[in-house]
């Protein structure tokens, strides 16, 4: 089966679905660019089409409201978007990082392209870090990403990692996310969205209060049960539990992985804890949820129906703490 990442590169350990070119740290910008697949640009041509005509081959004729894009590289097609379409290049994705990296301490850790072009991204550790309880190590990320074929806006989202499983979760206080969108409708400003970042950024101290407040938080049984039903199921807690569930299959996974078969479950911070429910979901969503293959997974996990099941875990998951 064709990979959905097109290619990938990254520096320390070897991603979680094996793919990509290893790097070794502090590599210039340029080598990131060729070794993650993103040293071509997207071009665009006029939407054109044949007007057939009875005993001769028809006319060509344009259609100025839309366009076609395509790389570079290959001239493979990428989409047919509105005249009006501002294109971000993989490029720009890159250089976003470029004073991060230089000035304020940021490293490179993964770069790519999916399906085929559509979708690029790069993510960045930004120095923050923590440790729950001693043990349980947790960095801050900023992920940046977008797509030339509508299905993503421009999105820079600052992301945090729990080393001991991997599990991303994008920082998200009282129900909001900090991702800050730039609509295709409008041109990327890098110098604007790091200016918006710069007050996202500073909620990470308040996200890593919250997170301990999970660690600390003990939840019985029927807690945990009640959690999972509402998270994957759309069951209350208080609602009789129903001969079928919706997703039988999830429902078991996640309480296994709650119960001691997680990564990291077993840590003080996460066993019996609101932390420990939170990081099943999550490790779930990112390693062992069904999907096509690995890389369709991590695109649901982080741009799709499972980044949304696990910002619904974090907004159940503080409910618990009030």
């Amino acid at each position: 089966m064709a990979h959905l990442i097109e290619q990938m590169a990254y520096v320390g350990a070897t991603p979680w679905h094996g793919l990509g070119s290893r790097l070794t740290e502090k590599q210039p910008l340029e080598v990131w660019q060729r070794e993650a697949g993103m040293d071509w640009q997207i071009q665009d041509s006029p939407v054109q089409f044949k007007a057939e005509a009875a005993g001769h081959l028809g006319s060509i004729h344009s259609f100025p409201e839309q366009k076609v894009l395509y790389r570079s590289d290959t001239k493979a097609p990428l989409s047919v978007v509105s005249h009006r379409y501002q294109v971000v290049q993989p490029r720009q994705v890159l250089e976003f990082y470029r004073d991060l990296t230089e000035f304020s301490g940021y490293e490179l850790e993964t770069a790519g392209v999916l399906k085929g072009g559509r979708k690029f991204w790069a993510l960045a550790r930004t120095g923050q870090a923590t440790a729950l309880k001693g043990d349980d190590q947790v960095n801050g990320y900023l992920l940046l990403a977008t797509s030339c074929d509508g299905t993503l806006a421009t999105t820079a989202t600052p992301t945090t990692v729990r080393v001991v499983c991997n599990n991303t979760l994008s920082i998200s206080l009282d129900g909001a996310t900090h991702a800050i969108k730039v609509p295709h409708s409008t041109r990327f400003d890098p110098r604007t969205v790091k200016q918006q970042l710069g007050i996202a950024v500073s909620q990470w101290d308040e996200f890593l209060y919250r997170m301990r407040t999970l660690a600390e938080r003990k939840v019985q049984t029927k807690e945990a049960l009640g959690f999972f039903m509402d998270v994957l199921c759309d069951t209350s807690a208080h609602s009789p539990i129903p001969d079928a569930l919706p997703n039988k299959r999830a429902m078991e996974k996640v309480q296994t992985l709650f119960e001691g078969k997680g990564r990291g479950a077993e840590l003080s911070s996460a066993r019996g804890t609101a932390w420990g429910l939170l990081n099943a979901v999550t490790e779930y969503v990112d390693h062992e949820r069904r999907a096509r293959n690995s890389e369709y997974r991590m695109d649901s996990a982080w741009f799709g129906e499972g980044a949304v099941i696990k910002q619904k875990a974090l907004h159940a998951a503080l409910q618990l703490v009030g």
